[in-house]
């Protein structure tokens, strides 16, 4: 009698089991896919975020301007170089000459080396902290757009192609000038701090 009350009971836990899976497969499950790329977009991408990269490249163009004027110097040595190695005894050209273009060269190439790193360094860090709580509020957005859509999920489709893992897609699926209109409508501040 016990086996039987056991056996029945695990037909009736079997079933409650198969009856919620089977619930759970009959749901439609809403997937979207977004290019980030397309947030920097001149036309048509995410205003806020033009304008912080805009910032940033403003911030850096004396560096750049700087770290391009070094290497101007450096090329019109490397060329000056060249033209007195090519000379060859038909132009007399001193030796103590060439070694201190050389030397100046090699030393323009290491203080060049040297900016370029600290430059990058620097814009990283300034690029955390003026993109860092944009890109927070646009994952805010992100989970805000997906709730009042009812998507399951929504895809970086940037990450999935550089991982190679999508070789195709359906393009009805990509939602990134939606999210964008949605983002760029939105006055500021107003994702939900509990999403």
């Amino acid at each position: 009698m016990k086996v039987l009350r056991l056996f029945a009971g695990s037909l009736i836990f079997s079933a409650i089991f198969a009856a919620s899976a089977f619930a759970q497969a009959t749901e439609t499950v809403k997937i979207g896919v977004i290019n980030p790329f397309y947030f920097e977009q001149e036309q048509g991408g995410i205003a806020k975020y033009i304008n912080a990269l805009k910032s940033l490249d403003n911030e850096f163009k004396p560096d750049n301007q700087k770290l391009q004027t070094l290497v101007n110097r450096i090329n019109a040595l490397k060329t000056e170089i060249e033209t007195l190695q090519k000379q060859n005894g038909t132009v007399p050209v001193k030796a103590e000459d060439v070694n201190k273009k050389i030397e100046e060269h090699n030393r323009l190439a290491r203080e060049l080396e040297f900016q370029k790193k600290d430059a990058e360094a620097r814009f990283e860090s300034r690029q955390r902290v003026v993109m860092g709580p944009l890109m927070q509020d646009i994952g805010k957005a992100m989970q805000e757009y997906a709730n009042q859509n009812g998507f399951s999920l929504i895809l970086d489709a940037s990450k999935l192609d550089n991982a190679g893992l999508v070789l195709a897609f359906d393009r009805k699926l990509d939602v990134t000038q939606d999210f964008i209109k949605f983002y760029n409508a939105r006055p500021a501040g107003t994702a939900s701090a509990n999403q």
